[in-house]
């Protein structure tokens, strides 16, 4: 076996495909590796909230979180990463003035804008077979992320996503507010440049993955990481190994060191192989 690794994955994409189905093999891998004595974590753009039971039961060591807003380590939180709530104010603001929906996302609660759920119900009404009882779950799950009201405090919130209806909303909302934030869009891929993401600069999983590794005391050229979209690029940059999908675009593949299989064809079994984790 080789010597422990510390082992960060994305989710949509990385460990799900974009219809909410698993990898092939993804939890024989993470099983498999943690046995031979790899510690492995998710590391995601969702809030905690947003990471289901079924992601959750195949067993990792920890989670980063909200793009690396909040990470937990063997059920700890040990880090929390938020925004000013003056930040937060500006944030909601700028969203109603361009009449762009947005959801705030704290370690506990999401909280969505009044009209997200109606923008998005046409994605969700096409969304909503499910081929099993777990996925059709999970879509329940987002339609009441959606739908959920009331007023979100300005406390305690990391990032925020959002969701327009024009291709140009991605160019809105970074010209407007990207003095100030990190903008990214590529997250959501249902909506294109309708729609990404909004955190501040220094927060991301990159960020976070580093701050977990000085603390476990493990050297970052024994951290590997996995992703697939734009916002695994800085972890991608700062592990030892960073592990572009094969359905990744192709800014993220210029970002790691190493190109897997995409996620239909099981590229995170077949780069724990590689790196023999397995």
């Amino acid at each position: 076996m080789t010597a422990s690794r510390l082992v960060f994955l994305d989710i949509d994409g990385t460990i799900l495909d974009h219809d909410q189905r698993f990898s092939p093999r993804v939890a024989e891998a993470v099983h498999t590796a943690r046995g031979n004595g790899h510690v492995v974590l998710i590391c995601s753009g969702r809030s905690p909230v947003e990471i289901s039971h079924r992601i959750h039961a195949i067993g990792f060591d920890g989670v980063i979180s909200a793009g690396g807003g909040f990470t937990e380590f063997q059920g700890e939180l040990v880090a929390s990463h938020t925004l000013p709530e003056d930040a937060v104010q500006q944030l909601i603001e700028f969203y109603s003035r361009h009449e762009v929906e947005f959801t705030l996302q704290a370690f506990e609660n999401v909280y969505p804008s009044a009209g997200l759920f109606d923008r998005m119900r046409p994605i969700l009404h096409a969304r909503a077979g499910g081929d099993t009882e777990a996925e059709r779950a999970d879509l329940a799950r987002l339609a009441d992320r959606f739908s959920r009201s009331g007023a979100a405090p300005l406390t305690g919130i990391a990032k925020s996503t959002f969701f327009g209806v024009e291709a140009t909303t991605y160019a809105t909302v970074r010209d407007g507010l990207g003095d100030r934030f990190h903008v990214i869009t590529g997250t959501v891929p249902y909506l294109g440049e309708a729609g990404g993401e909004v955190t501040y600069p220094g927060i991301d999983k990159g960020a976070s993955i580093v701050e977990l590794a000085e603390r476990l005391g493990v050297p970052l050229e024994r951290t590997i990481a996995i992703g697939d979209g734009s916002n695994d690029i800085e972890m991608l940059g700062v592990a030892g190994v960073g592990i572009a999908m094969g359905n990744a675009d192709a800014a993220v593949k210029a970002a790691a060191d190493e190109i897997t299989a995409s996620v239909d064809d099981g590229g995170v079994y077949a780069a724990f192989a590689r790196h023999g984790l397995v």
